[in-house]
């Protein structure tokens, strides 16, 4: 029974070190790729530095310090446009979920699980569909290609997601606590902010970071909706394909610096992410 065991994990890890080498691999190829020279592109896969080719910061130099290149504006703009959105979904968020789990809304017919329900399903609309309206209502208002109307776009956007899954985590804590701090006199709002808030902080680091992802990763409205001041770096990483064709030297180092800040957020909040993600399912 031992030995069939030992087979088992030995097969099993066998088969997750394959799966990390394939989710992986598209990395490692980006990175390698943004120390290359073109000609060492063109002439055929190459994958061991200082082995099959010799590394260069050329590509490295050329986006952060040539005028063509410009990558320092839509950096700023996908760091400002996504963080800013992501906590403006937070405390939307925060609020109509405490509301949903503690307050009775509707009728008999139509109660809280039906607005919970209602409002996820506005984030089920394929941005395709909204975009047009989107484009004609900033027209109106002076929003087109602005940070503001892109803050209120993935605002939107992420807020039905980010109330659908607090939602079930705050309907997890117990109103025992809430009961005994009305007891010692707290009001409703120094419940919230004093005992709910901090005991939501792992439902609410996650629902942070996958708002920051979306916001941060998300290309159709940031086509649509802005042209040059507020552009994102998807879309600086698109416009990398030129007339001379994909340059993917560029396009490799702009993802390494896409992918980075994310992956160090995600890194430093992980404890509260998963405890966040898996309280659901074992309460």
């Amino acid at each position: 029974m031992k030995k069939r065991e030992r087979i088992n994990h030995i097969i099993t890890y066998i088969l997750l070190g394959m799966w990390t080498i394939v989710a992986l691999f598209p990395i490692y190829w980006a990175l390698i790729t943004s120390f290359k020279r073109p000609i060492d592109v063109f002439n055929g896969p190459k994958f061991f530095p200082f082995i099959d080719y010799k590394p260069t910061l050329e590509p490295w130099i050329h986006i952060f310090t040539s005028p063509e290149s410009d990558s320092k504006g839509p950096l700023i703009n996908s760091i400002i446009i996504s963080f800013t959105s992501s906590i403006i979904v937070i405390i939307i968020g925060s609020m109509s979920a405490y509301a949903l789990t503690r307050f009775k809304f509707g009728n008999k017919k139509f109660g809280n699980k039906d607005i919970a329900f209602w409002m996820i399903s506005q984030r089920m609309f394929p941005p395709i569909a909204v975009v047009l309206p989107y484009f004609l209502l900033f027209r109106v208002f002076h929003l087109l290609d602005t940070r503001v109307g892109m803050i209120i776009v993935y605002t939107m956007f992420n807020l039905p997601l980010a109330v659908w899954l607090m939602r079930d985590f705050m309907a997890g804590i117990p109103r025992e606590i809430e009961e005994s701090a009305w007891v010692d006199g707290a009001s409703r709002i120094q419940i919230f902010t004093k005992i709910i808030l901090p005991l939501s902080k792992p439902g609410m680091v996650a629902t942070f970071l996958i708002s920051v992802v979306f916001a941060w990763n998300e290309f159709l409205f940031a086509l649509i909706l802005t042209f040059q001041r507020a552009q994102t770096l998807p879309l600086m990483i698109a416009a990398q394909n030129t007339s001379r064709g994909p340059l993917w030297w560029y396009i490799s180092t702009l993802a390494i610096i896409t992918i980075l800040p994310t992956a160090i957020i995600a890194l430093f909040l992980e404890r509260y992410m998963v405890k966040g993600l898996t309280f659901g399912s074992i309460k």
